[in-house]
């Protein structure tokens, strides 16, 4: 089960799709008989400068409070293969966030953003388990001035386009509010 949620910056979807985790594993506590589920956080921010390291304390910090085991896989650009190596079964995965993600690969010199995109979308596909993936929606605002701006927004929406045709649920959230337009 593939689940996308979207929202602009401080519109509440990591703590939506946090949420949905948390729903997840409550109910799976209450089926009797079924396996734990393996909660996995893959984090895609890197702390390039000291604000940056607070959000991530921040994120980090409200984890732990939770009623939930999570096991953080730091992924800024290898999540992929993070993702082949780490998932099972019985997992329930959050990704937070594939916009930084795709910032850190359009910032490399070398890397080869369209053939990334292919193997991550033909991964979360035949992943097993459940996946909860969190970006942040650029596409309601005005077209940027500089040209990797430009960029940035285009291939954020065409992932979020590919994502959404094969995902089973997609959620927007604006101002903590969830709406769901697919599942």
């Amino acid at each position: 089960m593939i689940h996308l949620v979207l929202g602009g910056a401080r519109s509440g979807k990591s703590n939506f799709a946090e949420s949905q985790v948390m729903q997840r594993v409550s109910n799976n506590k209450n089926q009797k008989g079924s396996r734990q589920l393996a909660c996995l956080y893959f984090a895609t921010a890197e702390a390039l400068d000291t604000e940056m390291a607070a959000r991530i304390v921040q994120h980090q910090s409200k984890r732990q409070t939770e009623a939930i085991d999570w096991r953080t896989i730091e992924s800024p650009l290898a999540l992929t293969a993070a993702l082949k190596s780490n998932v099972q079964q019985n997992s329930l995965v959050l990704v937070d966030c594939l916009t930084l993600w795709l910032t850190n690969h359009l910032l490399q010199k070398t890397d080869n953003w369209q053939t990334t995109k292919a193997e991550f979308l033909q991964t979360i596909a035949e992943l097993p388990g459940e996946i909860i993936l969190v970006s942040n929606e650029v596409g309601c605002g005005v077209v940027p001035m500089g040209e990797i701006s430009r960029r940035f927004v285009d291939e954020a929406g065409w992932l979020h386009q590919d994502i959404a045709a094969i995902a089973d649920r997609v959620t927007l959230v604006t101002a903590g509010l969830p709406l769901r337009l697919k599942g």
